[in-house]
């Protein structure tokens, strides 16, 4: 199955450029034009700069080829997609049924021996790399960019970006989308980006710490698997996200500490902005996200809470600490209106009000509380359980979330709160 790539170009600056070829090119792979749909997928890739790393150009192309009989093709885009490009969605890709003709070929029993080999590496929990390269190499270029203003961008482009990380060109794509807009945030923010440069610095003796927490997972669920994580400065939209390269983690949100200036900030950065201390949390928070691979995707409300919910709620019983505090203290004497608003639209697609909702930020109601109704979902369901093992597993297999939620009783609890 195609990955339908402008999805993700929306959030990038200068997509536009894209969009109409692989709209077109997605309409060819449903029209079943598979050579057609093929081309307009490697056009795209041709151009495309390497910030945005064309590797599901490549993929889509592997599979059309697939479907249209032509192996070597298929087999040679495959190829650059998951060792040129580094596409990691070994369990998408295993359950392609696109590729279907390749599984009895020798190509096929190679390719699964060499995923196999790589999920050997990403089980162990100490194997996992911590790569805090990105902010040694924003440090240079925000150096830099300080004594040459009139090329700042140039700067950042060559010296940062330029020299990313896999997972900094994943967070870029997704979570900065232009330089121009990477300067103008720091252009907000001059005072905090001038403060932080100790505490971004202070991560790599965080490392222990981290290490711990996935220890602790692999012991609570065997089938965990590791990812690379790696640390990057961005542009305050995301202070963690998953890639196919592993867990990409926008520092300069978690950095406060007494002395850090916050005027610069907006009303949702200051109730976003985390302490240095808790960045081990975030990352737990994240590395929850790369074990639910094997959840069935869903665009209702209640499949991104639990999403969300379960990577808190699992996060807390490694750590000890709950990412979204703030947002459990505001439920804490509102618990049933809470449900009975989340109820009304949890079987739509409405995930934009309970999460990544910044927008909706008042200074008497937090954003994001579909975390903490996930949260409690979770919770409830684990609670209720007698092997509490099998709940974690029942958790990263989820398939049925309105069977989830009825298990739970979580409904049930909140309908015999007083009004």
């Amino acid at each position: 199955m195609i990955v339908f790539i402008f999805l993700v170009l929306k959030m990038v600056t200068g997509y536009a450029q894209y969009e109409p070829v692989l709209k077109s090119a997605d309409s060819l792979y449903l029209l079943k034009q598979y050579v057609s749909a093929a081309e307009k997928y490697l056009l795209t890739a041709s151009g495309m700069p390497e910030d945005l790393n064309p590797k599901s150009c490549y993929y889509n192309a592997a599979c059309c080829y697939a479907l249209a009989g032509d192996h070597t093709k298929a087999k040679k885009n495959l190829d650059k997609a998951l060792y040129e490009y580094q596409y990691k969605n070994y369990s998408g890709l295993l359950a392609d049924k696109d590729f279907a003709s390749l599984h009895t070929s020798l190509y096929w029993k190679k390719l699964e021996k060499y995923i196999a080999a790589d999920l050997v590496k990403l089980s162990d929990p100490r194997a996992a790399k911590l790569v805090t390269t990105d902010i040694h190499n924003f440090w240079k270029a925000y150096d830099a960019a300080a004594k040459d203003t009139a090329h700042r961008k140039q700067i950042f482009q060559d010296r940062y970006f330029g020299k990313g990380t896999p997972g900094l060109r994943d967070y870029y794509i997704t979570k900065i989308g232009s330089v121009e807009a990477f300067v103008q945030n720091q252009d907000k923010k001059k005072a905090f980006y001038k403060a932080i440069r100790p505490n971004t610095l202070a991560i790599d003796a965080m490392k222990d710490t981290i290490t711990g927490y996935f220890v602790r997972l692999k012991e609570l669920y065997p089938d965990a698997v590791f990812p690379n994580i790696y640390f990057v400065i961005g542009k305050w939209k995301s202070a963690g996200t998953v890639s196919d390269n592993g867990m990409l983690i926008g520092v300069d949100q978690i950095v406060k500490s007494p002395g850090i200036p916050e005027a610069e900030l907006n009303l949702w950065e200051k109730n976003n902005f985390q302490l240095a201390e808790r960045l081990p949390v975030i990352v737990t928070h994240e590395l929850i996200h790369s074990q639910q691979t094997k959840m069935r995707q869903d665009t209702a409300l209640l499949f991104y809470a639990i999403v969300e919910g379960m990577a808190d709620f699992m996060c807390e019983l490694i750590t000890g600490k709950n990412p979204s505090q703030r947002q459990h203290e505001f439920a804490k004497t509102r618990k049933k209106q809470i449900w009975e608003d989340f109820k009304k639209e949890m079987y739509l697609q409405r995930y934009s009000n309970w999460i990544a909702n910044s927008n909706q930020e008042t200074p008497d109601k937090p954003a994001d509380l579909g975390y903490y109704v996930g949260y409690e979902i979770c919770k409830a369901y684990y609670d209720n359980a007698a092997d509490k093992k099998q709940a974690i597993q029942d958790f990263f297999n989820l398939k049925d979330y309105k069977g989830f939620l009825e298990k739970s009783g979580y409904d049930e609890r909140m309908e015999a709160l007083p009004q």
